[in-house]
């Protein structure tokens, strides 16, 4: 489990069809082999570490439902490390199980803050409510707006510098995962209906 407060940004080192290699520092302190990690709000295992550069495996369906399978050397992105047993949840329950991607739709500055607006695709955009939390690339925010097919979240200075949101223009490609709270509640609405009286 993770809380969406991104830890540092690490510098991609090498891409393979199914492999990742990142270069990190803060995020590597007390891991080991095998050992899960947030790259971008996904969570993966590290398969291998060295000199500061950790490598993950790359699924098919994360290829499908992330944007890891778009990095290049030198990419930026958000690290993670799982929440630890004794550990305060600063941001909110994010399992690191991403939803989908969405688009950069609009940035625009609102006093120090950057006022972000994603497309949001039709699987996702449902569970997505204002004020409620949402993970961007891993990054725990809460949503200032929502319409039928996108939303707004604001972004302060110190996230704007610690994440790679900072970076993100209009056409950039995110990582989505939504409260897992509102899939649970969903899926048991969902249920109680389908069953007879």
């Amino acid at each position: 489990m993770f809380t969406g407060i991104v830890e540092e940004t690490g510098s991609v080192r090498a891409t393979g069809e199914e492999t990742l290699a990142v270069a990190a520092q803060v995020a590597l302190k007390g891991m080991h082999l095998g050992d899960s990690i947030a790259v971008n709000g996904a969570c993966l295992t590290i398969t291998s570490m060295h000199e500061g550069v950790f490598t993950v495996d790359l699924s098919p369906e994360t290829l499908r439902r992330t944007n890891l399978g778009t990095l290049k050397v030198g990419s930026m992105v958000n690290l993670e490390r799982p929440l630890a047993a004794n550990g305060r949840l600063g941001g909110h329950i994010v399992q690191g199980h991403v939803d989908g991607t969405g688009q950069v739709l609009e940035v625009q500055f609102e006093g120090n803050s950057l006022l972000m607006r994603f497309r949001a695709p039709s699987n996702v955009i449902p569970y997505v409510v204002e004020k409620g939390f949402i993970a961007v690339d891993g990054v725990s925010l809460t949503v200032v707006r929502r319409d039928a097919s996108s939303f707004t979240v604001a972004v302060i200075p110190f996230t704007q510098q610690q994440t790679i949101l900072g970076l993100r223009t209009p056409g950039n490609t995110v990582n989505l995962e939504v409260d897992i709270l509102a899939k649970y509640v969903e899926s048991l609405l969902h249920r109680e209906a389908s069953q007879p009286p």
